[in-house]
């Protein structure tokens, strides 16, 4: 079992930045591949970004590719979103969620959750 919280969501203007940490709670997070997807108001979930359970491997989504950072520190059971250059666009609710041994795209492989946190983007 793996509880995600999700913190360092609000608001900031266009070309800001905000880094979020998902807190991991259990012994075995750094068996866990993590990603970071998002949902705007009447959008589909959308992926953002993963990285596997070492943390050698990253991969993201076209939207934030270049803008965003993920990463990880297995000794603090903590996951990072680090996202610059914010736009309009990207304000949604962020979700974390953890796939044993796994990462990539599909938010369906993924078998825990955060509640996510609310990012507004001001134009």
């Amino acid at each position: 079992q793996v509880r995600l919280t999700e913190s360092g969501g609000g608001l900031v203007q266009t070309g800001g930045s905000l880094r979020l940490p998902c807190a991991a709670s259990g012994r075995t997070f750094s068996s866990y591949g993590m990603g970071w997807f998002r949902r705007a108001p009447g959008k589909e979930r959308e992926f953002v970004a993963s990285i596997s359970y070492t943390g050698r491997l990253t991969y993201y989504g076209d939207s934030v590719k270049g803008r965003f950072t993920i990463s990880r520190d297995n000794a603090k059971n903590t996951v990072y979103l680090q996202m610059n250059s914010l736009k309009p666009e990207d304000t949604a609710v962020y979700f974390c969620a953890a796939r044993l041994f796994g990462m990539g795209s599909p938010g369906s492989t993924y078998e825990y959750w955060g509640q996510g946190t609310q990012v507004t983007v001001s134009s």
